[in-house]
């Protein structure tokens, strides 16, 4: 049989010409790409505004320069004095009478789900009605489709304000890793992503009754379940496999003790984290009892709880997603309630705030640290992933807390949970540059932070709405 060369008549010189021509055209593009992210990277930027503040103690320094160099903060103080110390060259971003804050951290969040709540009728119709439908649509969905679907929601995230998120599950088997990887890489923008992979859970959770042809494969798109000590190490491990930052399990009345402190140990033993969703009475104390890092959610937990989860540096990471109005937000954005189900939502909703505003003050008073996660999963029309998120935490206010724990609760004190304290949710020398400013002051009007006018994230603006780039 003769050559490939020989059948058409080129010699090797000649077809190796275009292959050589495109090689080096690649690798010259390639380096002009390069130089271009190390030129925005090494430039530094001097960034002006009227006032800082700091969410550790509540101090503004007024007037404020922030010098930023590399991607890091390299000095914070008076704009004078940080003028004559900045390099020749440097670009000035000047924000005029706007407040700077540390980049918005939220500590609980599903970028890869966007659940869109179903019709009345459908809601009773299964098992976790609410939320089972849209979960399996998502698990159905191509894992391409999905990321691609959670990198739009990550950019939105990031537009409004949340340089770091902490994913906590819901993404398929490596969708949040995958999408945290090519946000670090640079092939796409948005927020600092830590995740957890697939969420440990024991089966009846979250979806029941399904196909038994079909429910382990379901499952597994989705969960590591847990059926024993072993098989709690054994989900751990796995997830190792797609370099998850932390663990995050379910942990209600149906783990046992025993397969509560396995996780724990064999996460703790990789020096990873673990995030336990706990909301009865029992399942927090089978948390406490187990070592978690962090309580998710933690709607019943007691006073001796809370004390306990004090004394022992454990984080309770509040979810206010239904508070003050319930699901109302949701449905009336979405589906056409009948008059008796609106009545029945308007009144689970008045019990839900009242028993909401009595935690955040038993809360407050216990001392226990805590920061505030947004839990949003939900499409709500008109808002933007970001902005919904950041209605969340806002709401707060609402059950009594003060604006200054609200900032404090999605920066300094989130960044502590994540373990990421000597990186982000302070504006110090030597932390990532990434920066957020409002308008207004959100101490005293907390939803300004709901109407962030510019981010930077690593140094680079995301979004400048307040003055010239």
């Amino acid at each position: 049989m003769r050559s490939l060369f020989q059948r058409s008549g080129r010699s090797p010189v000649a077809w190796l010409k275009p292959v050589l021509l495109v090689f080096w055209a690649m690798t010259l593009v390639g380096f002009a790409l390069a130089d271009r992210v190390g030129a925005q990277a090494s430039q530094s930027t001097l960034i002006i505004a009227n006032r800082l503040l700091d969410p550790r103690t509540g101090a503004v320094l007024s007037p404020a320069a922030v010098l930023v160099e590399n991607g890091r903060i390299s000095e914070v103080g008076a704009p004078a004095l940080l003028a004559t110390h900045a390099p020749a060259g440097v670009r000035r971003i000047d924000l005029g009478s706007a407040t700077l804050l540390p980049g918005l951290i939220d500590s609980h969040s599903h970028l890869l789900l966007d659940v869109v709540v179903p019709a009345e009728a459908e809601r009773g119709r299964r098992f976790n009605g609410d939320f089972a439908p849209g979960l399996l649509l998502a698990i159905t969905m191509s894992p391409s489709q999905r990321v691609l679907m959670g990198a739009q929601l990550a950019r939105e995230d990031l537009e409004s304000g949340f340089t770091t998120v902490r994913n906590l599950g819901h993404s398929g088997i490596d969708g949040d890793t995958a999408l945290r990887d090519a946000i670090n890489a640079g092939r796409l923008v948005g927020p600092r992503i830590l995740a957890s992979g697939r969420k440990l859970i024991v089966q009846g959770d979250y979806l029941q009754s399904l196909n038994p042809a079909l429910a382990e494969a379901i499952l597994n798109q989705e969960f590591l379940t847990v059926d024993s000590p072993d098989g709690a190490r054994r989900a751990v491990r796995v997830n190792l496999l797609y370099h998850a930052d932390l663990i995050k399990t379910a942990v209600e009345d149906d783990v046992t003790p025993a397969e509560a402190a396995a996780i724990v140990e064999e996460a703790h033993r990789h020096h990873l984290r673990v995030a336990a969703h706990a909301g009865s009475e029992a399942g927090i104390q089978t948390a406490i009892d187990a070592g978690v890092d962090s309580v998710e959610h933690g709607n019943d937990v007691t006073d001796q709880q809370l004390r306990q989860m004090r004394d022992r540096g454990i984080f309770l990471d509040l979810t206010p997603t239904f508070y003050p109005g319930g699901f109302l937000r949701f449905f009336d954005a979405n589906i056409v309630m009948s008059p008796a189900m609106r009545a029945a939502q308007v009144a689970s909703a008045e019990r839900g705030a009242r028993r909401y505003e009595a935690l955040v003050q038993r809360v407050l008073r216990s001392g226990v640290r805590f920061a505030i996660g947004s839990d949003m999963c939900w499409y709500i029309r008109g808002q933007t992933r970001g902005q919904a998120s950041a209605g969340v935490m806002t709401t707060l206010r609402g059950a009594g807390m003060p604006a200054l724990d609200i900032i404090r609760a999605i920066t300094s004190s989130a960044a502590e949970m994540l373990g990421w304290q000597d990186r982000i949710g302070t504006i110090e020398p030597g932390k990532y540059a990434d920066l957020v400013a409002v308008a207004g002051d959100p101490i005293a009007d907390i939803t300004e932070l709901e109407r962030v006018r510019f981010v930077m994230k690593d140094g680079q603006v995301i979004r400048n709405d307040l003055g010239p780039r």
